[in-house]
């Protein structure tokens, strides 16, 4: 199996949210399905067919997160030396060279992107664009809109 490459802090949100399933969710769960058993006949027992499919919902997110943590690969960027060149980890202002706009990007594992908060994912057409370059780069990345010219402006191993 390839390793997943993640941020430190992904790691940690995807450990929490493990150990909030494994020590909240599951009992719950656990309870409600006992809870529904009493309540007699489980043919038309919506209530425990409800908390019978959250269980399966919990369980199947608990393997997912166990798997993805068994593959992931953590890179904390602070500890690198910073060497100017987009790598993953790395946050990245770009110069939008039509509009003069500036954008700062991180790029981050999937499990992390979130573009609203400026995280992008190592997969994007943004960050492959990115990935190899270097301060003073220009790049050509491909939008729904057409193509769009952005100048690496700053690299930083935050």
């Amino acid at each position: 199996m390839n390793k997943v490459p993640m941020t430190v802090n992904g790691e940690t949100r995807l450990r929490e949210e493990l150990v909030q399933l494994k020590t909240v969710a599951r009992p719950r769960v656990i309870a409600d399905i006992a809870e529904a058993r009493e309540h007699g006949d489980l043919k038309e027992n919506a209530e425990y067919h409800a908390a019978r499919e959250q269980q399966g919902f919990i369980e199947g997110r608990i393997q997912e997160i166990e798997g993805k943590l068994s593959n992931a690969q953590v890179i904390d960027v602070t500890k690198l030396t910073n060497t100017g060149k987009v790598i993953f980890g790395t946050t990245v202002t770009l110069l939008n060279l039509d509009t003069d706009a500036t954008t700062r990007y991180r790029i981050v594992g999937e499990d992390e992107a979130d573009i609203k908060s400026g995280m992008i994912s190592l997969t994007s057409p943004i960050a492959r664009a990115l990935i190899g370059k270097e301060e003073g780069d220009i790049v050509n990345v491909r939008t729904p809109g057409g193509d769009v010219e952005f100048e690496i402006s700053d690299v930083e191993y935050i």
